[in-house]
């Protein structure tokens, strides 16, 4: 057994958003092959017509650089078990795939069909560890490489992958769970909170969140993005013509500005701004490199609501926006369709060049 294909969960109903952003990553580097994306499946699946390209695809491309995937891993072709004995084969294929791994994960994709998996297979993981130890292969193991995920898809049928600890989320089935904050105005607080969590790690948001730092949040009310940004300590220009969270006043860290988020103009540049409002991705694209470009502030991240057809396209067509207002370059830009994202993607964008993060 090899872990020779590409296995990326997302949101269901934007399979074919990752079946077509697998394929132009496997276009790229000379990858032939096709991808299995049933809709509304919850995950994709690439194989190519070559094992060791299909592989070879799977190590180069980055979790992080991935848009619509929630999770990447090398995975199996595959395999189906008997329903007296669904142990037994598992743990034969992980041993031909390694014998330490960094973790284990049981999964099943994030559907309706998903969560009768896991009930299903939730008694299971006490006998897989149990018969991993018997087998002698370690999956608690720091200093290994790969975390082993199964992901099941049907009852009596599974992939076993490989997920890289540094290009992998940790984040079982890929998804990071938040707490709602009592006190936050509106849910979409969530939103930012993971969008913080996905661009910048610690050390980051110690230095470029830190108390005393300003922000503008377009499209402000009623408040939860803004509520993210005072938690931090930060002084907040909240621009919107609808009402902000009376709390979020009271804080003497938000002044209100009743006014069009597109026609806003800050008196001086902004350490942050950022941008939830329902408009056309373009229009928010073409903002948000205006606001880089002329200085007004010094990083952003903002959504992306997407159309319900041609995803994908419009995905190339706001980075080819912001790309031309930016000159082609010296800047940096992610984007990401997060979980508590649900029809948009949140992306983040820099004028200074950041290295990636492996």
């Amino acid at each position: 057994m090899s872990a020779s294909r590409v296995l990326v969960y997302c949101r269901a109903g934007f399979e074919k958003e990752c079946a077509q952003e697998i394929s132009a990553h496997a276009a790229g580097m000379g990858v032939e092959g096709f991808v299995r994306a049933r809709p509304d499946s919850g995950f994709a699946l690439f194989e190519a017509h070559q094992d060791d390209m299909g592989a070879d695809l799977a190590k180069h491309l980055e979790l992080r650089r991935l848009v619509f995937a929630r999770q990447l891993l090398r995975a199996s072709e595959l395999l189906t078990l008997p329903e007296a004995d669904r142990v037994t084969p598992i743990v034969a294929g992980a041993r031909e795939l390694a014998k330490r791994f960094a973790g284990l994960r049981i999964e099943m994709p994030d559907t309706n069909e998903g969560k009768s998996l896991a009930t299903l297979t939730r008694p299971l993981t006490p006998h897989l560890e149990k018969a991993l130890r018997k087998a002698g292969i370690a999956f608690e193991d720091p200093g290994a490489p790969d975390r082993l995920h199964v992901f099941f898809v049907g009852g009596r049928a599974c992939h076993l992958g490989l997920g890289a600890v540094d290009n992998s989320s940790p984040w079982p089935m890929g998804i990071p769970r938040l707490r709602m904050p009592g006190s936050a105005p509106s849910r979409s607080t969530l939103k930012l909170a993971e969008a913080l969590g996905e661009f910048l790690d610690e050390d980051e948001r110690a230095k470029r969140l830190a108390p005393g730092m300003t922000a503008v949040d377009l499209g402000a009310s009623p408040g939860g993005w803004t509520w993210q940004l005072v938690q931090r300590g930060m002084r907040v220009i909240a621009v919107d013509n609808g009402p902000m969270d009376g709390k979020l006043l009271d804080s003497g860290q938000v002044k209100h500005r009743r006014e069009d988020g597109f026609h806003f103009r800050p008196s001086e540049p902004a350490d942050w701004m950022v941008c939830d409002m329902v408009e056309s991705p373009s229009r928010v694209a073409g903002l948000v490199a205006r606001w880089i470009a002329k200085g007004w502030c010094r990083e952003s991240i903002f959504n992306l609501k997407l159309p319900m057809k041609k995803r994908w396209d419009e995905v190339q067509r706001c980075r080819s926006i912001i790309d031309a207002a930016l000159g082609g370059g010296g800047y940096y830009l992610r984007l990401k369709h997060l979980y508590h994202d649900r029809e948009e993607i949140t992306g983040h964008l820099a004028r200074r060049k950041r290295e990636p993060v492996h």
